[in-house]
């Protein structure tokens, strides 16, 4: 007599921050799960972790989705490996270099990292989740997206991307057992700004969201069908009033360096 089917998640920026978090839930919740990042080392070290912890089947997959190859290596797990019951795209970028000092070519990676890449992944999945008529798609957004100003940044940008598309693809394909979700958090514990030179010593402590409750209010939100999840009760508010708060005091919320121009540098 076998035991039930485990089920598959694939996790892209799985090597830290939002992504580490959802591996980690994921497997202690009995989940096999496939770790994609850049990080080969940490990989491997998540993998061991998470194996000797938890148990079940943990693969590291070492691939750069800023590129035409990473892209196409994780896009074959998805459509002809073991079924993947939940995709979860996190893995992004942000620049702190104002646009009009930025290079071309690193805007480009941006886009394809934030929107390419969730695009080609999300594409590929959904054709054999739509085939079993279950399977869910959670696309790592942010409260950016919606409309807080970050002068000079493309990030808000692609963000806005992200949670468009997620809304407009999870409508289409809900009556097909399969859903798609945007979640976008808040300033968030993860040392992405620390790694991209962000200054964030302005924004209060009590702004900030630890990685672990993204998580659990994203995989809460999924299980009730949403189609966008902010997660923490001030991030909810805050997009509540974007629409209608006046664009001084919205200027106001952005308190990280992204973006800015130094008139000095030219």
């Amino acid at each position: 007599m076998t035991g039930p089917t485990r089920r598959r998640a694939l996790v892209t920026g799985a090597s830290l921050g939002i992504g580490a978090a959802f591996a980690h839930r994921l497997a202690a919740d009995g989940w096999d799960v496939v770790l994609v990042a850049r990080d080969t080392a940490r990989l491997d070290e998540m993998a061991a972790e998470l194996t000797g912890r938890h148990g079940g089947e943990v693969t590291p997959v070492p691939a750069d989705l800023s590129t035409d190859d990473g892209c196409a290596t994780v896009e074959r797990l998805l459509t002809a490996g073991p079924p993947v019951d939940l995709l979860v795209n996190n893995a992004g970028v942000s620049l702190n270099t104002p646009f009009v000092r930025s290079a071309t070519s690193d805007e480009a990676r941006l886009i394809r990292l934030n929107v390419l890449a969730v695009l080609r992944l999300t594409h590929a999945a959904l054709a054999p989740m739509i085939e079993r008529g279950e399977g869910a798609v959670i696309n790592v957004s942010s409260v950016a997206g919606f409309g807080v100003p970050m002068p000079g940044s493309t990030y808000s940008a692609s963000k806005a991307w992200v949670t468009n598309f997620s809304e407009s693809i999870g409508q289409s394909v809900a009556p097909l057992g399969v859903r798609v979700m945007a979640l976008c958090p808040g300033y968030t514990r993860t040392g992405n700004h620390e790694r991209a030179g962000i200054d964030m010593s302005r924004l209060p402590a009590w702004a900030w969201l630890r990685a672990d409750e993204v998580v659990d209010e994203g995989l809460r939100d999924l299980r009730k069908g949403k189609l966008v999840s902010v997660p923490d009760w001030k991030y909810k508010l805050a997009v509540a009033g974007l629409r209608h708060a006046p664009k001084r005091l919205l200027r106001g919320f952005t308190r990280d360096t992204r973006g800015k121009v130094d008139r000095a540098r030219g």
